[in-house]
C-alpha cells in the first residue's frame, strides 16, 4: 500500500497575536500566575546582575515595533537550568518584546557564564536569542555577547567561525549604565547594512 503524503501545514508570521498570547504586558493584558516573560533574575539571584536592552531594525532600518524574543542562556557559573519556576531565584528562559510605542525591548538577568560547546572547548560568555517577527515566517537565532569580555570573544569557536570581524560586531552587546545599574545594548537589524549575524541550528 502506497505511503500517502500529506500537505505541508501553511505557515505565517507572527503578526500581533504573538503579544496577545505571550507577550501579555506588551499587549496591555494582564499577566498570569505563571508568567515567562522579562525578569529573569530576582534581587536574591546570585551573579552578575544585568539590563538588557535595544531595538529591532527592519531592512529600510526602521523601527520594528512588534517583535517578539525569547532568550537561553546558563547561570554565573555556567549551567544552564531546563526546568521553568516562577519561584527560583533565576530561570535560564525568558521573553520580551519590543514596545509599540518607543520600540524597545528590555530584559533584566545575570550575566552568563562560560559555556563549552560539544568539543569541550569553552565558548565567551553568551545568550541565545530567537527573534519573531511581522515578515518572517521562520524565527531567526542569534547570540549576543558582551563587550567587556574582549579575550573571551576573542577566544570564541562560534565566534570564530564568522570570518569577517566587522560582521562579528553585529553579535556584540555595548556595555553601558542605565539608572545606575550595568546594562548592555544590543541592536538587532533584520536586512541591509550592518545586518546582524543568524545562525542555522
Amino acid at each position: 500500500m502506497p505511503i500517502e503524503l500529506l500537505p505541508e501545514t501553511p505557515s505565517q508570521t507572527a503578526g500581533p497575536y504573538v503579544h496577545i498570547g505571550l507577550a501579555l504586558a506588551a499587549a496591555g493584558n494582564p499577566s498570569r500566575p505563571e508568567e515567562i516573560w522579562s525578569e529573569m533574575a530576582r534581587t536574591d539571584a546570585a551573579g552578575e546582575h544585568i539590563v538588557l536592552f535595544g531595538n529591532v531594525y527592519d531592512g529600510n532600518g526602521h523601527l520594528v515595533r512588534d517583535s517578539f524574543l525569547e532568550l537561553w542562556q546558563a547561570d554565573h557559573k555556567g549551567v544552564y537550568d531546563e526546568n521553568f519556576d516562577s519561584e527560583k531565584a533565576f530561570n535560564s528562559f525568558g521573553r520580551t518584546a519590543t514596545t509599540f510605542d518607543a520600540g524597545e525591548w528590555t530584559l533584566n538577568t545575570i550575566k552568563p557564564g562560560v559555556v563549552n560547546n560539544a568539543a569541550g572547548v569553552p565558548m565567551a560568555p553568551h545568550i541565545n536569542v530567537s527573534l519573531f517577527a511581522r515578515g518572517i515566517n521562520i524565527h531567526l537565532q542569534t547570540r549576543l555577547y558582551f563587550s567587556d569580555e574582549p579575550e573571551a570573544n576573542a577566544k570564541c569557536p562560534v565566534l570564530n567561525l564568522i570570518e569577517q570581524p566587522q560582521r562579528r560586531e553585529t553579535l556584540i552587546a555595548q556595555r553601558c549604565e542605565v539608572n545606575g545599574k550595568t546594562a548592555y545594548r544590543f541592536d538587532i537589524r533584520i536586512q541591509g547594512e550592518g545586518e546582524t549575524v543568524f545562525f542555522d541550528f
